[in-house]
């Protein structure tokens, strides 16, 4: 059983976290970086959360949410939700699968289901018409942008978060 300043923590740790990366996907709105078929967001970078608390996976999930407001796009509304939800849990889950001091494997979540949902909605409804080139071309397209936000962004933020000045942070301790 949690206790009251125990739920109290884990949602204040979602809402802050769900702030953030929507607050990141807007700022890189500014830089044409954020929505369509070639993105790099800055906010993606903090997939790496699941590893240090399980109250990423509703902060990233409403973060995405609110953030995907912003591209005025009910299907990427509920496909770019699903697929952040979906990564968060997945990342959580194997977020003990380390490689020599690096979560190479659970990174890989936000990559490649992002990559094909996404990939799949823009062939889906904004091509013309379905075709397994086009879905190839927007799931790489998808896929890069997430592996610099994931790996090139998120790996330095992760041992940002792991060293000691943010150690001390009780929001930020991973999970054993």
């Amino acid at each position: 059983m949690s206790t009251p300043k125990q739920r109290l923590n884990y949602i204040t740790t979602a809402a802050v976290i769900a702030a953030i990366y929507a607050g990141l996907t807007y700022l890189g709105n500014f830089f044409g970086l954020s929505y369509g078929p070639i993105q790099v967001r800055f906010s993606e970078a903090l997939t790496i959360l699941p590893l240090f608390t399980p109250a990423a996976i509703p902060g990233l999930t409403i973060g995405c949410f609110i953030a995907n407001i912003g591209s005025f796009n009910p299907i990427d509304m509920i496909f770019g939700t699903f697929a952040t939800f979906l990564a968060a849990v997945l990342t959580y889950l194997t977020r003990k699968i380390i490689f020599k001091k690096l979560p190479l494997f659970p990174l890989l979540f936000p990559v490649i289901i992002n990559a094909f949902i996404i990939g799949l909605e823009l062939a889906i409804f904004y091509l013309n018409g379905f075709t397994f080139l086009g879905f190839a071309i927007a799931a790489f397209e998808v896929g890069t942008g997430q592996l610099i936000a994931c790996y090139g962004l998120g790996l330095p933020l992760y041992f940002t978060l792991k060293g000691k000045k943010f150690s001390k942070l009780n929001i930020f301790k991973a999970e054993e």
